[in-house]
């Protein structure tokens, strides 16, 4: 019989990120992309705070199916089917995310509440084939997830700032519900490959947004030697970027994942991965943001706004990333704590000049990082990172 067609949706081994994954992961990138327009729209802090509470609901609702779809056999055709309605529908969302504080909120509300709906009961769906396996856990984070869930849906009947608090306390109950299900039951069904790789390919495809963004701006934008030279600027400070995560970062997040034991997967992968990488990705909203405005203004001293989202992108990226690192390796990478710090202030001494300036101080402190690391604070002799290993599926 057809593997596609068997009755078992579980993977019957581990697998590779699959091509309707990443279908379903560019929607979402496609979302990130209009909270940045919303973000660079309103540079208030109302404006900011309000696109934090849109975007969690957004990350939330991607998180949850990576962790839906990374047990899942995404060759068996009716989960391929399923994450494809669940891509269309997403689509809807990410295209009315400019509505979700608006009248017509619900353009946005009901495709959210069915793609989470959706991921939740393919969740529950795999997780029951497990033979001998204690479903508390995934039963506990259903459970509490409808809260937020229905949190969400009263929103979207009240106008804010009302709609606001109701979603904030919509976020609080997705942290509970994380928080209890992580430590409610034996174990999570997690293949820390794969859970590792979503989140990489989220985290680059999203970068490459944010040079769309930039592309965009300089489009519309007279050829001059300012503009050359803050998209040059702008060009080594994402290469730099992607450098402090994938040069080293990515892999031994993955390999301390893979050498956590069982009973803690859940909560590491939550903490690391689900929490520690939403600030990561809102650093490249951030960089988006102010890569935008310093595009369209070329030859303007940048406001204090746009240089504070460039050194807040800085942070949270490099930041959040030493987060991971910590949370699941328990070191410290010195670098970059001394780094961040020195960065700010050098943005703060620049502020008045124009943005090549900033640009030019924020790739020389990153490159200051990439060089002193190299090839990670573990790296032995050849090269690779020492300590840390892959647990073998069968061991699972």
């Amino acid at each position: 019989m057809n593997r596609t067609w068997r009755t078992q949706l579980h993977a019957p081994r581990a697998q590779a990120v699959t091509f309707v994954e990443l279908f379903f992961d560019l929607v979402f990138v496609f979302a990130v992309t209009q909270v940045t327009s919303l973000t660079a729209a309103n540079l208030t802090w109302s404006g900011i705070a309000r696109s934090l509470l849109l975007f969690w609901l957004i990350w939330w609702a991607w998180t949850q199916f990576t962790w839906t779809l990374n047990p899942a056999d995404t060759e068996h055709t009716f989960v391929r089917v399923l994450t494809l309605v669940a891509t269309g529908t997403a689509f809807l969302m990410a295209a009315s995310t400019t509505r979700a504080f608006g009248d017509d909120v619900l353009w946005f509300v009901v495709p959210y509440l069915v793609v989470r709906l959706l991921g939740l009961g393919l969740q529950v769906r795999i997780d029951l084939e497990r033979d001998g396996g204690d479903h508390t856990t995934v039963t506990v984070w259903t459970l509490l997830s409808l809260v937020g869930l229905s949190l969400v849906l009263l929103g979207a009947f009240v106008d804010p700032p009302a709609r606001n608090w109701i979603w904030l306390a919509a976020i609080v109950a997705d942290l509970v519900a994380a928080a209890r299900g992580a430590t409610s039951g034996n174990e999570w069904d997690i293949i820390p490959s794969h859970f590792s790789e979503r989140h990489g390919l989220f985290v680059i495809i999203a970068l490459g947004e944010s040079l769309i963004v930039a592309a965009t701006a300089v489009s519309a934008e007279p050829r001059t030697a300012a503009l050359m030279a803050d998209t040059i600027g702008a060009l080594v400070v994402a290469s730099l970027l992607w450098w402090t995560y994938f040069g080293w970062l990515k892999e031994a997040l993955e390999h301390a994942l893979a050498a956590t034991p069982h009973e803690r997967l859940g909560v590491m992968a939550r903490d690391a991965f689900s929490v520690g990488h939403f600030p990561l990705v809102c650093g490249i909203i951030a960089f988006a943001v102010a890569l935008e405005a310093v595009l369209h203004h070329p030859d303007a001293v940048p406001h204090g706004e746009v240089v504070a989202a460039l050194g807040t992108a800085v942070v949270l990226f490099v930041g959040c990333g030493a987060f991971a690192y910590w949370r699941l390796c328990g070191r410290v990478l010195v670098v970059r704590v001394f780094a961040l710090p020195v960065c700010v202030a050098g943005l703060l001494a620049v502020s008045s000049l124009e943005p090549m300036w900033a640009l030019g101080w924020v790739a020389i402190v990153l490159l200051a990082v990439v060089l002193a690391e190299r090839d990670g604070p573990e790296s032995g002799s050849d090269g690779k990172l020492e300590g840390v290993g892959e647990v073998p599926l069968d061991d699972r």
